[in-house]
């Protein structure tokens, strides 16, 4: 009969147990830290724009006086450039998604595509701006338009909804899909049918992503030179504009001169946590209803 060490038992259960509990401390640490700094970013934020946020901000236009400053052009300018990263992003993101797991044979190739788009997404957005400024700006001449911006901030936010469709196509059960080519459903039918359907939550939950990390961006905004001056309301795709990020990234840089210029910056991230969120709840609507009937 073999010999148990229980004393040698019991202290390597209590390492185990100690370090567990260690582990747990550190984790639930590091989340507490995140909170609290959170908390005091939006504490002090919340604060500098109190009494500056009214109708007249809201709707008045872009000034050099800080009293009588407004962002309604800002703000029609951030939609703007949504509707053009929304539609532009999910076509080219969900169809690259299908043809990478539906119709492209796997091997080396398949691998190359996959490893690059995966690794595009840690890619700088400084480095998208730069793209964006050489094709979009001067190769295309679309100058510092919405239509340059959208395109550029597409490209940023692609990778995000490439990879997040891919993984939501994956999640359809293969059973699904070959019970559908069983009663006589070609392959687009079952894609068009069963596949988008199935995977549309998931899909929805990548497009959140990315239009929260484009709605954010300020980088590939300065590199293709978006500017933050005293410009009309945008009424179309092609006119110039200037968004949310880029009007507190400006205004940031000029409180050192003026201080009540600090006060507008609050006000303006108060104003686009509200858009974002206003954002995010329609497309999880969107989402959770489609998650329901399917």
């Amino acid at each position: 009969m073999r010999y148990i060490d229980h004393n040698a038992v019991r202290n390597k259960m209590g390492k185990r147990l100690f370090l567990n509990k260690l582990v747990k401390v550190l984790f639930a640490g590091a989340t507490l830290f995140g909170l609290v700094v959170l908390a005091i970013l939006l504490y002090q934020v919340i604060i500098d724009s109190i009494g500056w946020i009214d109708m007249n901000f809201l709707t008045g236009l872009l000034s050099t006086d800080a009293e009588r400053a407004g962002i309604r052009g800002v703000i029609v300018g951030t939609l703007w450039l949504m509707l053009i990263v929304g539609p532009v992003t999910i076509t080219l993101g969900v169809s690259t998604a299908l043809y990478l797991e539906e119709y492209a044979k796997k091997g080396k190739i398949h691998s190359f595509i996959q490893t690059n788009i995966s690794n595009l997404a840690g890619v700088p957005s400084i480095v998208f701006g730069l793209l964006g400024l050489t094709i979009f700006v001067r190769v295309l001449g679309f100058g510092t338009s919405i239509i340059a911006g959208g395109l550029t901030m597409s490209l940023l936010v692609l990778p995000i909804v490439v990879v997040a469709a891919q993984e939501a196509i994956r999640t359809v059960p293969s059973e699904i899909k070959e019970a559908s080519y069983g009663m006589g459903a070609t392959k687009w039918q079952t894609i068009k049918n069963i596949i988008l359907p199935a995977s549309l939550p998931g899909i929805l939950t990548g497009m959140i992503l990315a239009i929260s990390r484009a709605i954010g961006e300020t980088a590939p905004l300065v590199a293709i030179g978006i500017p933050a001056l005293i410009i009309p309301v945008p009424s179309s795709a092609f006119d110039t504009f200037t968004a949310l990020p880029m009007q507190i990234y400006y205004w940031t840089l000029d409180s050192v001169l003026v201080d009540e210029y600090a006060n507008l910056a609050a006000a303006t991230i108060i104003v686009l946590l509200v858009v974002l969120f206003v954002l995010n709840s329609i497309a999880i609507i969107i989402r959770n209803k489609f998650q329901k009937r399917y």
